[in-house]
This record gives structure tokens, sequence and C-alpha cells, in this order.
């Protein structure tokens, strides 16, 4: 039995060849649901942050480590690189509109966010479904993005927040 068929034949099942438009490519990505991660840090007494929905739990569990990536054309990522020490947290089903603020491009970031810091400057979001204490082991050119690979220092988990879910260009929440 053969699984793979020429490309060919592919094209004539419904597959398209990848389209050059950015547009198109996020649009087929989001068809695949993800988490929502607020990396943070407190970087010379300012609370700075991105939003990443590409971040993954799990590349390794010896030591544990995980992983997202970054627009190259970010120019808040310099700045918490510099730090080293992030607070990753995981965003509670409750935080869309906190996720549009956290993620904007002008204004006070974290204006009224509730938040948690280490000794180390890590700064974590209240509410959150689940907080790790992460330092930069890492980072790959990746086309467009860098990919950043960080080791979990520390972890809390928060066993009866859900977290939000990112699927098709909105936000959701897991079903019950």
């Amino acid at each position: 039995m053969t699984y793979l068929q020429p490309l060919d034949q592919q094209f004539q099942h419904g597959f398209e060849a990848v389209s050059t438009d950015p547009a198109v490519i996020r649009t087929a990505f989001g068809r695949f649901p993800s988490g929502i991660a607020a990396l943070s840090a407190l970087v010379d007494g300012a609370p700075v942050g991105i939003v990443a929905s590409s971040f993954s739990v799990g590349a390794s569990f010896d030591p544990p480590l995980v992983m997202f990536s970054v627009q190259n054309s970010s120019t808040t990522w310099p700045t918490l690189r510099r730090h080293g020490r992030i607070g990753v947290s995981v965003l509670g089903s409750e935080h869309a509109q906190l996720c549009y603020q956290l993620a904007s491009r002008s204004g006070d970031r974290f204006a009224g966010v509730p938040v948690v810091a280490t000794d180390e400057g890590a700064l974590f979001i209240d509410g959150s479904a689940l907080w790790l204490d992460c330092e930069i082991l890492s980072e790959t050119a990746a086309g467009d993005h860098h990919i950043v690979l960080l080791e979990v220092k520390a972890l809390k988990v928060e066993a009866d927040q859900e977290p939000l879910i990112y699927h098709g260009a909105t936000f959701r929440q897991l079903a019950s």
C-alpha cells in the first residue's frame, strides 16, 4: 500500500501550492488550536512583555524545556531577551481582553494588569492557568521568526483555571 501519492496527484485531490501571501498562511496555520502565553519580565524596574500563540510545552522533559517563536520585526523581544529570566503565563480562559491589551503596539500594556514578580524579575499574570519561571537557553533563526528555547526553573499550576484557546482567528474556551 502506498501512502504518499506523487505531487501532481496530490494537487488533483485539493492540495494547493503554498501561497506567498502571509494572510493566507496565517489563516491556514490558524486551523491549529493553541494556548496563548504572555512572556514577561521586569526590565530596569518596568514590566516588559510579549504574547505568543506559538508557545509549545514538552520540547523536553529532562531538562524541562518549552519553546515559542517571535517575529524578527518585534521591537519588544530585544528588550525582553536582555533580561534572561522570563515569566511565562499561559493565559486563563477569562483573559481574552487582557490578551489584546498585552499584544497592543501602543500604550501601557500592563496598565491595571495584576502581576506577580519573582526576586529574579520574572513577571507573571495573575489568574493564568500555568506559570513557568524560565531562562533563555537558545535562539535559532527560522525564516521571518526566531525560535526561542527556554529552560523551566520553577512552575506553578492553577488546576482550577482553564487556558485561553486561540483557533480560527478568535479566542475560545475549552468545552466542559
